[in-house]
């Protein structure tokens, strides 16, 4: 289990979530770590992911290369 320390961390919404209510919140960290929660539960569990892990994963993405829907 990752007991990272998220304390202070600065979270933000993607640009295209319009206020939805089924958002992501994303923190970038100065540890190579990516967290990724659940906007809608602030002070529950976040997934934690290696940089260059999300790094990818956001480019295939915006690359058409994943299903967006």
């Amino acid at each position: 289990m990752d007991t990272t320390d998220l304390t202070g961390a600065v979270w933000f919404k993607s640009t295209r979530s319009n206020g939805q209510s089924a958002c992501v919140e994303v923190a970038i960290l100065n540890h190579g770590i990516v967290p990724v929660r659940d906007s809608k539960d602030p002070n529950g569990p976040a997934l934690v992911f290696p940089a260059d892990t999300w790094t990818a994963f956001v480019t295939a993405i915006k690359g058409g290369e994943l299903p967006n829907t």
